[in-house]
């Protein structure tokens, strides 16, 4: 039935051809889908409302909220207050257009911006102009979508359709807010794997919450799995949306559903959390991939330190210039805690979050802090050329605030990047596709957690590292010549002084200072030089002077500071990665002094890092060819070419 309808529906758009371009048909459908939907659920109250409304008018009384959701009697939660719907509004032709903006803006508020993000003003009068509104309206008048004729279940799966029609009519904009269905597929199931057997019990409550809900496909999707798991399911679905188009979508199809229409919030989940202080059982987000967080800076540098681990940014903050790990702080946020019945989550993202950023860096200690707290579950990679809008590689991270007994303390690594199949046709990057098989054998190995060519179990403190400083002693020589001279000459620090230098110049041409490892003695000679040039320098500018004439050689002394220590030589500073369950001096003595017999460790600049190194787990070493191979195929082509030469000299 869902599809004769989306037939349908979608025929209607035949009415715009030569008017409008095909990417602008879900501009004015979809809406109208909606309009339609609402028009038919209102159908048995609508006149109760109206009429409450004018009585409060004659009664010269306000028209409260509540006395209109009493009348509206249903479980949206919503009403209209305008005395029209489409066939009344359609019975008066001549003014339809107005009609129409009528009863669109007698919608109440938590509906009515459903209509001002499709900016259906603008639609209504686009339709006028080409002669459409009127032949475009009376059909969707002819749709029954009653929710006796159709159920919220199969209207949602016909907003779905549409959806997935139109995105693939808009191929440049469909990967910025729609996540390919399969991907959707599996990381459903994977936040549903452990929980096959309570789902089915009677009388069980959960939510699911999608920060960067988009047009709500994860949302949809995970509704689909669980209504098919238990058809009896208490479920509540929530979620945010910063693209109004994207928005408006999103909120349509969950109030068509039968969802609270304040479960989608528009606006920015970094700056604004719209469902701050509630958590849930399922997360999903697929966030944008390597985009900068300068616009939402301000607001989320003052929440990590003004509010730190009360907050959703206390771990710490990435870089910049690429904001995925600020939605996935967000989304462990959102997790329920264990104490209320745990929470399970999972997030798509690229390489970078894991392993961007060295020991002490922002990204590493957020890895560190969900590594720490035993948040992490699994990292499952996915095949390239997956996304509308990006062919790299990405990640699924799944996360939990309720692991199993085996899973405590551990992490499972999966190579998912084999397990897909060609498109037939590809759309935007999105080449390859995971089929119901893969997405199987995918969800086998997370559920065995077991070793595999394709999948690897490690304890969290396998990721976990400390950088140690390696510093060599400086070790110079001094000369008082003409080429150090002209870097001296050159230092900022004597710019105003090396301009006098002309006496100084002419007696290091006849007597330089021959290179000398004495710093004592050279600086003494170096200040009878300065005085019988008539030149004064003062202490620092001596000091720079001095400096400017030095030369590190491997050859001289060490040169020493206060308490005879020896001085670093920053050219030589060096880092070395010590794994964590190692003592770092162990370390340094059998892979730094065989190598380096003067160094040492400077213990205050040690730091802890954490890196997830995926890649490097799953690599298998081939061979190169050997050279006779080489050479064979080299051999066979230079006789081809030599053949062919030969053809066109005869």
């Amino acid at each position: 039935m869902s599809n004769n309808h989306a037939t349908f529906i979608w025929s209607i758009a035949d009415l715009l051809r030569g008017s409008f371009k095909a990417h602008q048909y879900g501009d004015i459908i979809l809406p109208f889908t909606v309009l339609r939907r609402l028009d038919a659920v209102l159908a048995p109250t609508q006149k109760a409302v109206f009429e409450a409304v004018e009585q409060a008018k004659a009664d010269g009384l306000p028209v409260r909220a509540s006395l209109l959701r009493n009348k509206a009697g249903h479980q949206y939660s919503f009403w209209n207050e305008s005395r029209f719907d489409l066939k009344t509004a359609l019975g008066d032709s001549e003014n339809l257009a107005a009609n129409l903006l009528d009863y669109v803006n007698g919608f109440s508020e938590n509906v009515k911006d459903i209509f001002d993000k499709y900016k259906i003003s603008d639609r209504i009068a686009e339709l006028d102009e080409h002669n459409l509104l009127f032949l475009v309206t009376q059909r969707f008048a002819e749709v029954d979508l009653s929710p006796t004729k159709v159920p919220n279940e199969e209207m949602g799966h016909i907003f779905e359709e549409l959806i997935r029609k139109f995105a693939e009519a808009s191929n440049e904009t469909a990967g910025e807010h729609f996540t390919p269905r399969d991907v959707i597929e599996l990381m459903v199931d994977i936040l549903l794997a452990p929980e096959s057997d309570t789902l089915a019990k009677a009388n069980v409550v959960r939510s699911v919450y999608d920060p960067t809900a988009g047009t709500g496909g994860m949302l949809s999707v995970a509704e689909d799995h669980i209504r098919s798991a238990n058809p009896s399911a208490t479920l509540t679905l929530a979620g945010q949306e910063i693209n109004p188009q994207s928005y408006a979508i999103c909120k349509a199809d969950m109030t068509v559903k039968g969802q609270s229409v304040d479960a989608i919030v528009f606006g920015d989940t970094l700056l604004n959390d719209g469902h701050a202080g509630q958590t849930f059982s399922y997360c999903l987000s697929n966030p944008p991939f390597g985009v900068d967080w300068k616009k939402q800076q301000k607001a989320v540098t003052e929440e990590h330190t003004l509010r730190g681990y009360a907050g959703r940014f206390g771990p710490g903050l990435p870089r910049v210039s690429d904001g995925s790990m600020l939605f996935l702080l967000h989304l462990i946020s959102k997790m329920r805690p264990t104490a209320e019945g745990g929470g399970r989550a999972a997030i798509v993202l690229n390489g970078s979050p894991l392993f961007t950023g060295g020991a002490g860096s922002g990204e590493s200690n957020i890895r560190k802090w969900v590594l720490e707290r035993d948040l992490l579950e699994a990292i499952i990679a996915l095949p390239t050329d997956m996304f509308y809008n990006t062919g790299i590689a990405t990640y699924i991270w799944v996360l939990s605030t309720k692991k199993s007994p085996e899973r405590k303390g551990k992490v499972q690594l999966i190579d998912g990047s084999k397990f897909s199949r060609k498109m037939r046709k590809g759309l935007g990057s999105k080449r390859n596709e995971l089929s119901d098989e893969n997405i199987a054998d995918i969800v086998k190995l997370y559920e065995h957690f077991g070793e595999a060519e394709q999948s690897k179990t490690f304890a969290v403190e396998d990721f976990f590292y400390r950088t140690i400083t390696v510093e060599r002693p400086l070790r110079l020589n001094w000369a008082l010549t003409p080429e150090r001279l002209a870097v001296a000459c050159e230092s900022k620090a004597l710019a105003k002084v090396a301009a006098e230098w002309t006496p100084l110049v002419e007696r290091v041409e006849t007597t330089p200072i021959d290179p000398t490892t004495d710093a004592a003695a050279f600086r003494q000679a170096v200040t009878q030089v300065l005085t019988e040039a008539g030149i004064t320098l003062n202490t620092p500018q001596l000091k720079a002077f001095i400096a400017a004439l030095s030369e590190r050689d491997e050859n001289a002394p060490i040169v020493t500071g206060g308490k005879g220590k020896p001085d670093p030589d920053p050219s030589l500073r060096d880092t070395e990665n010590v794994p964590w369950n190692e003592d770092i001096h162990e370390y340094f003595e059998r892979e730094v002094k065989p190598f380096a017999p003067d160094a040492w460790i400077d213990e205050s600049k040690t730091k802890e890092g954490c890196e997830i190194p995926f890649t490097r787990h799953f690599y298998k070493y081939v061979p190169p060819r050997s050279l006779e191979e080489i050479d064979a195929d080299l051999d066979a082509v230079l006789g081809r070419i030599r053949a062919r030469l030969e053809a066109v000299k005869a």
